[in-house]
């Protein structure tokens, strides 16, 4: 394995301060678009179709050719995420927003399993649940969430309902947090391109232990790849041939925290609005939430995919044995990620 040891120079490598305008990252849908995926979604719902069982062949969405290889660009080589907005969920029960996700997700690449049981898209709500329980996951409870990157080459997430209070979203460029580390503490860029231990939280590949041993940052074919989840770090410290973080490890992961909040893009995500991420690129976060105890119904609700790119990047091999990047990681291996 290679260490990095210059900056990564690329469009990925932003700052959120550059970026306060909501208009430079943001994809406003034009009527038309709107009007030609409500009219194929509401058509495939009338003849009994669901978001299992549509496939790329359902949907045509010409209007949307264009859009899509914007995006692909913009998440892969470009700045690494977008957000996409004027879906109409108030005018639109879940089911259906539900296929419109799952349609445009098609349209932009191919949704990956999100956990064991093969689930390819999930509700991104709180369920009471304690994430100190077994294998519960942080996207199942109201908690803040530290920065982190989902599975596959990107996620996309839907904004179905916001909760009553907090859940700001944030985004930050992990490029970005690289170069700074390196030029503040280039011991401890190299200490997060050595292996940490990931609670895998039940959801390990057959065969594979309960834990993942994967560098944060993975140097591979001239780009940067980030794979963190803090959580998820200190969780594995719970097994006991999980080794006890050293005090260089910590302090490396506390001074990327650090980074990660200077550099980080706030902002709130509305009803109807998508985010799209490159996962290699860009990790996100979440303030906590509460919600309206009173009234379930109206309850923060999310809808999220794991998608693979036609235009992703090579990985690492390390990452063909992790829980998050091994379908995507196969899909190239096999070709079967390109058009």
């Amino acid at each position: 394995m290679s260490l990095r040891t210059v900056p990564l120079n690329t469009p990925a490598a932003w700052h959120g301060r550059d970026l306060r305008s909501r208009q430079a990252w943001t994809v406003q849908l034009e009527a038309e678009q709107v009007t030609q995926l409500q009219q194929e979604t509401d058509a495939l719902l009338a003849r009994g179709e669901t978001w299992q069982t549509v496939t790329r062949q359902h949907l045509t969405l010409p209007s949307w050719d264009g859009l899509v290889q914007d995006l692909q660009h913009e998440l892969e080589g470009g700045r690494g995420f977008a957000l996409i907005s004027d879906l109409p969920v108030d005018e639109l029960s879940l089911e259906q927003a539900r296929l419109m996700l799952w349609g445009i997700g098609l349209r932009v690449g191919y949704p990956e399993p999100q956990d064991a049981a093969g689930n390819l898209l999930h509700d991104v709500r709180d369920t009471g649940k304690d994430l100190k329980g077994d294998n519960i996951r942080a996207y199942q409870t109201n908690l803040p969430i530290n920065y982190h990157n989902d599975g596959a080459d990107a996620f996309m997430l839907l904004c179905y309902r916001s909760a009553s209070s907090g859940g700001a979203s944030k985004l930050v460029s992990a490029v970005a947090v690289f170069n700074e580390i390196l030029r503040r503490r280039p011991d401890l860029a190299g200490v997060l391109q050595e292996p940490f231990d990931f609670d895998a939280r039940g959801q390990q590949r057959p065969g594979a232990p309960a834990y993942q041993r994967v560098p944060i940052y993975n140097a591979h074919e001239g780009l940067i790849n980030v794979l963190y989840k803090r959580e998820y770090i200190d969780l594995g410290q719970r097994f006991d041939d999980v080794p006890a973080l050293k005090a260089e490890q910590v302090e490396a992961l506390d001074l990327m925290d650090e980074v990660c909040d200077e550099l980080a893009l706030s902002f709130h995500l509305a009803p109807g609005e998508i985010v799209v991420a490159n996962n290699y690129d860009v990790l996100h976060a979440r303030a906590a939430f509460q919600d309206q105890a009173t009234e379930p119904v109206a309850n923060r609700h999310m809808l999220r995919l794991w998608l693979s790119l036609p235009n992703g990047r090579a990985l690492p091999p390390v990452f063909e044995r992790t829980r998050e990047f091994h379908y995507s990681y196969a899909r190239r291996a096999s070709g079967s990620a390109s058009d």
